[in-house]
């Protein structure tokens, strides 16, 4: 073997290689913005899909899980391993069948969640009267509560839209950001 093979690229080397793409980034930022808008305009279709997607996972999960159930070289660990699977693969079949119903599930534990690390937040901020960022960390626990609060208040009905708006934001977000990296390396 040569010694280039064995030596690893030097860091400089990786981002002049990663620069040289820039042009690729900023196309998946905007495949990423474009699919974000796609699911903005339509909520209710992008919560179904994502719920699927969650779905299929869990399903896949499942199955894998049961297959490596006969792995295992204990009857305990064997039977272990198989109620997991199953119960993974039920679920996610649960949530292929009845993606609206599972929407519905994770609303709520999406909105219980938030209020409660909401709530935890706000504690910790007032936990951290002194330091610096005490007054932004209680901002952001009284934001983060209040949207729980609004979720759960509009439950069920919020769980038709809530997720797929998650979505929407989420895809605008990491387009954007990936836009502005191709750019910045474009710059460099």
């Amino acid at each position: 073997m040569s010694a280039n093979l064995n030596r690893p690229e030097s860091l400089g080397h990786r981002i002049h290689q990663i620069r040289s793409k820039w042009g690729w980034i900023v196309a998946l930022g905007v495949i990423y913005v474009f699919a974000g808008f796609v699911a903005l305009g339509s909520l209710v279709l992008a919560t179904v899909v994502s719920v699927a997607i969650v779905g299929a996972m869990m399903l896949m999960a499942g199955v894998v899980e049961v297959v490596s159930a006969f792995q295992m070289k204990s009857w305990s660990r064997f039977a272990l391993w198989m109620v997991l699977g199953a119960l993974y693969a039920f679920a996610g079949l649960f949530t292929l069948m009845n993606p609206l119903l599972a929407a519905g599930a994770l609303t709520l534990i999406l909105g219980a969640a938030l209020v409660a690390s909401g709530i935890v937040r706000v504690f910790l901020g007032f936990q951290m009267q002194g330091d610096a960022p005490w007054f932004w960390t209680v901002i952001s626990g009284v934001i983060t509560t209040l949207l729980g609060v609004v979720i759960l208040a509009h439950w069920p009905v919020s769980s038709l839209y809530i997720l797929g708006m998650f979505l929407g934001i989420d895809l605008l977000f990491a387009g954007f950001s990936w836009i502005s990296i191709g750019f910045a390396l474009r710059g460099k």
